[in-house]
C-alpha cells in the first residue's frame, strides 16, 4: 500500500501477515473440500466484495433485483449487519433496522413484494426461505464474497476504482479480506464508482490487473445520486435538485458510511455551505448524536437550511419518530443508482438473466450435484 509510516504500522503489518496467512489457509481447505460447501438447486447470486469499505454493495444488489424481479421469484439473503436479533430473521415491512439492518430493511421497504431475509449461516438462511417461500425461482445473496460454505451460481465481485487491489494489503494493515488472486473465484467484476468518463488507458490497465481467466466479465459503474426524498414522508415538504439549486441552502451533511466524499462531492454540486456530522460505518445514532445535530442545524444562521443524509442512515434515523417536527421536515436523503459505463449494461443484463433462466428449478436440465455438504 501507498502510505506514510507510523508507528502503529510495527504492531500492524505483522498482525495483517498472520491474518493472511489464516485467510489463505481457510480458502486452501475449501479448495481441498476439507471444509464443505453446498450448491442448491436454484439460480443463487453472490453479490460481495474482496476489501473493507463502501463499494456500493446495496445499489447494485438493487439493480439486480429490477433486473429480475418481474420475470422471477425473488428473495435476497443478507446476515444482517449490526442487527440486534439472532439466527434467522424473515423481513416484513414492519422490520426495524435492529431486527434485520439496514440494507435488509432498505430493500424491503423499497421492494416489499420479495422475500428478504437475514441470517449469518447462509446454508441454513436458504434452507429456512426454501421451506417457507415456496416457488422461489432465485437467491440473491448480500455480501458473501467470502462465504463459502454456500457454492454461488453466480458470483459478482465489487471492487472501488479508488483502491485498487494490487496496492492493498491484508486486514487490519490495509483494507483486504482475502489475498487479491482470490478474484480468481468471481464470474463478473465490476469496477464501482468510477468517474463518468473514464479513460480508455485507465480502463485497460484494470483490465489487465483483475482479470485472471478468460471466462471472467468485467463491467464499470458509475453512481447516479437521484431526487432527494424525505426521511419522514409525513412531514418534510417534497422537493428536487433545481428547487434546491435555486435557493443555495446551507447543508448539515450527517453520514454514517464507510465513504462520505463522493456524497459531499454531489452536495457541492447545490450548496456553497457544508457543515458535516461524519460518524463511522453503519453507526448507530443514539439519543446524544440527534442533539448534537439539532443543535448544530439550530446554529446555521441562514434561513435557507437543510440536512441530506444517505438512504442507509434514514434507515436508522427514521426511529426517532420523537425528533421537533422543525427537524423532521428538514431531513432529507439521497437515492443512489448505478449507470453501467459504455453502454454495458445490456451484456450484464444478459449475463444475469441467462443464468437465471437456465437455471431456474423447473428448467435445470443436469442438477447440481451437492459436491460438499453444510
Amino acid at each position: 500500500m501507498n502510505k506514510g509510516f507510523h508507528i502503529q504500522d510495527i504492531i500492524l503489518f505483522p498482525l495483517s501477515l498472520l491474518f493472511g496467512i489464516i485467510v489463505w489457509m481457510r480458502n486452501r481447505l475449501f479448495d481441498l473440500n476439507f471444509l464443505r460447501s453446498k450448491e442448491f438447486e436454484i439460480p443463487v447470486i453472490s453479490v460481495g466484495n474482496i476489501s473493507v469499505g463502501g463499494t456500493g454493495k446495496t445499489p447494485h444488489v438493487e439493480y439486480i433485483i429490477r433486473l429480475l424481479k418481474d420475470e422471477s421469484r425473488l428473495a435476497m439473503l443478507s446476515r444482517g449487519y449490526k442487527r440486534k436479533t439472532t439466527g434467522y430473521v424473515l423481513a416484513d415491512t414492519n422490520s426495524t433496522s435492529d431486527d434485520i439492518g439496514d440494507e435488509p430493511r432498505q430493500v424491503k421497504q423499497k421492494f416489499p413484494y420479495i422475500s428478504v431475509a437475514v441470517d449469518g449461516n447462509r446454508v441454513r438462511g436458504i434452507t429456512k426461505l426454501l421451506e417457507t417461500e415456496k416457488g422461489l425461482e432465485a437467491i440473491i445473496l448480500d455480501d458473501a464474497f467470502q462465504h463459502r460454505y454456500v457454492t454461488a451460481g453466480m458470483s459478482v465481485l465489487l471492487v472501488d476504482y479508488s483502491y485498487p487491489l494490487k496496492n492493498d494489503f491484508y486486514l487490519p494493515y490495509g483494507r483486504l479480506r482475502e489475498p487479491a488472486s482470490e478474484r480468481a473465484r468471481a464470474d463478473v467484476i465490476i469496477v464501482t464508482k468510477c468517474p463518468a468518463r473514464i479513460k480508455p488507458i485507465d480502463r485497460r490497465l484494470m483490465e489487465k490487473d483483475l482479470i485472471m481467466f478468460a471466462y471472467q466479465k468485467i463491467f464499470f459503474t458509475t453512481f447516479l445520486y437521484g431526487e432527494p426524498i424525505p426521511v419522514f414522508e409525513n412531514f418534510a415538504i417534497e422537493t428536487s435538485l433545481e428547487k434546491i439549486k435555486n435557493i443555495n441552502p446551507s447543508v448539515m451533511l450527517l453520514t454514517g458510511i464507510a465513504n462520505p466524499v463522493p456524497l459531499k462531492k454531489f452536495v457541492n454540486s447545490f450548496s456553497s455551505n457544508i457543515e458535516e456530522l461524519i460518524y463511522p460505518d453503519h453507526y448507530t445514532y443514539n439519543a446524544s448524536d440527534l442533539h448534537e445535530l439539532i443543535v448544530k442545524f439550530t446554529s446555521i444562521s441562514q434561513k435557507e437550511k437543510i440536512v441530506i443524509t444517505t438512504e442507509k442512515d434514514a434507515m436508522r434515523l427514521q426511529h426517532f419518530s420523537d425528533l421537533d417536527e422543525e427537524i423532521k421536515a428538514a431531513i432529507y436523503y439521497i437515492p443512489v443508482h448505478i449507470e453501467f459505463l459504455e453502454n454495458e449494461s445490456k451484456d450484464f443484463n444478459h449475463i444475469i438473466t441467462s443464468y437465471v433462466r437456465n437455471n431456474k428449478p423447473d428448467n435445470i436440465l443436469h442438477r447440481p450435484k451437492d459436491k460438499k455438504q453444510a
